[in-house]
């Protein structure tokens, strides 16, 4: 996944945020519990995005030398 993925991923943490404060200003422990779960979800999936990245940057290593 490239930018894109990435985007969409921090666009998910973000929407996230924004439902679990709702959900706390409203007292709707339902929209909070959504919120929390599609913020780890992004930041999940995020590291995902980071750990390939980092195994990118390993392989260029090697192929350099």
């Amino acid at each position: 996944m490239g930018f894109m993925g990435k985007l969409k991923n921090r666009m998910r943490i973000s929407r996230g945020r924004a439902k679990a404060r709702v959900g706390r200003a409203t007292g709707n422990r339902r929209l909070r519990m959504e919120g929390r779960r599609d913020r780890l979800a992004g930041g999940a999936k995020q590291a995902g995005e980071q750990v390939k990245d980092a195994g990118k940057h390993v392989r260029a290593s090697f192929r350099k030398h």
